[in-house]
């Protein structure tokens, strides 16, 4: 047995001779002392059975926060389970303070790290941390082996019980369960199993009771409906006109493998780079445009592009994805204890004692058998790779998983939202939940991806959620109309000459100037998504950012002033200068271009000269923003980057439902492994 593996069983069967006598200890009530900085939070510690049901000895030691109701003792809590399985929830516990308000002033909040996660004995395996196998199977096999038998007792039963068991030691008589994405499960489940102690039930981003789906149905059947519906209202009337069947002929042509593209680094380095497994990647973009709009239409776009054989910018589309899952790596989000609780407990389609090749080809055979339409556009073997399937068919369970349940959930107060945009959890599985609870308000949000709450566009939901607990009448979701950043961009042009001229202003010199407006666009553009990206990972703004311009130079952004060197975005023009708080000073170079330099007016207007013409222009003209021109560039953009999105990614976890995102789908140590 290795170092890990013993340190692992050391601490589960380590437990004391009183304690393997007893089977579980004696419960008791929670001690809460003040958080440390913290005066608005209490932690405790809550020691409960590793078996539940004692039959094996031991303990796991949960951690807790709570937020005391500011008025009286109360008997009602507000439980928030973050996703999963794997993610901490202790790391948001603010932010479920904010989402929920009003709900807490006469009910405390409890918010604590699922067993196995977080610092409620978060599972490690080495296997995992640096994986040498080939196969990853192989890895994720030698994870278990590495966790011991104890590897059975981190399943979602198992975290009911805990979540009664902190209600008994915290002596509420009924609990409101607020759960995101694999939370809802661990909420419907404690609904069956104790609905006399349930007050409400929230449930955003819903997987069903037996849920997820091993063969991720319900996603696939949602792609041509999200991909149509980012093209609603007329928003990709000037790029395409079928999505899904851009994504096809994309597909097609590259048979799902290999797409090659020049791409351009942050030092304005172009070489050609190749995308390998594209199909795959494709769609663990769309499925990571769940927490992003914009880089999912972005995706729209670039898929157009692609299909019409300029490849570049979905090449660094991808690119720029690699470097968001890179820079994203820390998120607290317990992997092992995803395959603990996927890998034990989920219906696969085969016989649980078979061995792993006889599993993987029932696998597959259940894959064959679904109808030939049911991936399009992506093909059955996207199915195969997107899913736990092959990680899975390498663990050794411990026991049967649980049989399919016909759950019984109590007819509580219950709201249950839905992004329509949702690929995670789709809409589907919101509705059959709903379908067991009569009274329950289904709230299908336009507009929305996954983690509702924290996503919308709107107010809908949090009004929504109040009226739930007001007693008052739950109002529907209706679709409002995006700002151009959330639309998919226009086609980046091939050629200038291509490029209609600016009215006015005819010929080389035109042509000159409406690609400048395009090239002012893009970066705005690049530079909200990169603010957007630096925000989701370190939850602050960043001071400096650079990249590449789609066709050559670069472009950098530091203390408000966004400095251009070369930067081309259409072929044959290239712009350097700056848009800053000392103004707009822009040198337009290029192969094919007019030259010249232009600058900002006090009235938002562009001046000077190009090929020898004298310019004076507005903003609207070109199509630009008026703050394109602003001379406070910093401000412009943190703000609107801010806003992209509302709250924390809740439900972000690798594996809801699909089994991709906790691979890393962009050059990370598991492509290696694969």
């Amino acid at each position: 047995m290795g170092g890990a593996a013993a340190k692992l069983a050391a601490a589960v069967w380590g437990a004391s001779a009183l304690a393997m006598l007893a089977g579980a200890p004696a419960q008791a009530a929670l001690t809460f002392e003040p958080c440390e900085g913290s005066n608005q939070y209490a932690c405790a510690h809550l020691a409960v059975p590793l078996d539940p049901g004692g039959t094996a000895p031991g303990t796991v030691t949960l951690a807790l926060h709570r937020h005391r109701a500011p008025v009286g003792q109360a008997t009602s809590a507000v439980v928030a389970l973050a996703g999963g399985p794997g993610q901490a929830a202790l790391p948001f516990t603010e932010e479920f303070t904010a989402l929920l308000g009003p709900i807490l002033a006469t009910r405390d909040l409890i918010v604590f790290d699922q067993r196995g996660t977080g610092d409620s004995g978060a599972l490690s395996c080495r296997a995992l941390r640096a994986p040498r196998s080939r196969s990853l199977a192989e890895v994720v096999s030698q994870c278990a082996r590495e966790l011991g038998p104890a590897r059975s007792f981190y399943t979602s039963a198992d975290s009911v019980a805990d979540i009664e068991a902190i209600r008994e030691a915290g002596g509420y008589e009924k609990l409101v369960l607020y759960g995101t994405s694999y939370g809802t499960k661990v909420a419907e489940l404690y609904a069956e199993e104790h609905p006399s102690h349930v007050e409400a039930l929230v449930l955003d981003s819903v997987v069903t009771p037996n849920g997820p789906d091993p063969l991720l149905r319900s996603t696939f059947q949602a792609v041509p409906r999200v991909l149509r519906s980012l093209c609603a209202r007329r928003a990709c009337a000037h790029v395409t006109r079928n999505p899904v069947a851009d994504l096809r002929r994309l597909i097609r042509r590259t048979h799902g493998g290999v797409l090659h593209g020049r791409f351009v680094n942050s030092h304005g380095r172009g070489r050609t780079v190749s995308i390998r497994q594209i199909e795959l990647k494709l769609f663990d973009f769309l499925l990571a445009g769940d927490f992003s709009p914009l880089l999912r239409a972005e995706l729209v776009t670039d898929v157009r592009a692609a299909a019409e054989h300029d490849d570049a910018p979905l090449v660094r589309l991808l690119k720029r994805g690699e470097a968001g899952v890179e820079a994203s790596e820390s998120n607290a989000f317990d992997v092992p204890l995803y395959f603990a609780t996927t890998c034990e407990e989920q219906q696969f389609p085969w016989e649980p004692g078979a061995t792993p090749r006889a599993r993987l080809a029932e696998a597959h055979a259940a894959i064959a058998a679904l109808p030939s339409a049911s991936t399009l556009p992506f093909s059955k073997e996207t199915l195969f790779q997107a899913s736990s399937l092959e990680e899975c068919s390498a663990w050794p369970v411990t026991a049967s998983p649980p049989p399919a349940i016909e759950a019984h959930l109590p007819n509580v107060p219950t709201l249950i939202l839905s992004g329509a945009e949702d690929l995670r959890t789709p809409t589907a599985n919101a509705r059959a939940v709903a379908a067991q609870i009569p009274d329950a308000h289904l709230l299908v949000v336009p507009q929305t991806g996954h983690s509702v709450l924290t996503a919308e566009p709107t107010e809908c939901a949090h009004e929504a959620l109040l009226a739930l607990f007001d007693g008052k009448p739950i109002k529907q979701c209706h679709a409002v109309r995006l700002p151009l950043l959330l639309r998919p961009p226009p086609l980046p042009p091939v050629r200038l000459v291509s490029v209609p001229a600016t009215r006015g202003y005819p010929g080389l010199t035109g042509h000159t100037l409406h690609g400048v407006a395009l090239t002012l666009s893009a970066v705005e553009r690049e530079v909200v998504i990169q603010f957007d990206e630096a925000f989701e990972s370190s939850d602050s703004l960043p001071t400096s950012l650079r990249s590449g311009g789609l066709r050559a130079g670069w472009e950098r952004y530091s203390q408000g002033t966004i400095f251009f060197h070369r930067y081309s975005y259409v072929p044959g023009l290239t712009v350097t200068g700056t848009i800053g708080t000392d103004g707009v000073v822009l040198h337009i170079a290029g192969a094919a271009a007019a030259h010249g330099t232009l600058r900002a007016a006090p009235d938002h207007h562009l001046v000077g000269e190009l090929g020898g013409e004298p310019i004076d222009v507005g903003a609207h003209r070109l199509g630009l923003p008026a703050e394109a021109l602003a001379s406070s560039a910093g401000e412009d953009f943190g703000p609107f980057a801010r806003t992209l999105r509302r709250g924390p990614r809740l439900g972000a976890s690798p594996g809801l439902p699909t089994g991709t995102g906790w691979r890393r789908p962009w050059g990370t140590a598991w492509d290696a492994a694969r």
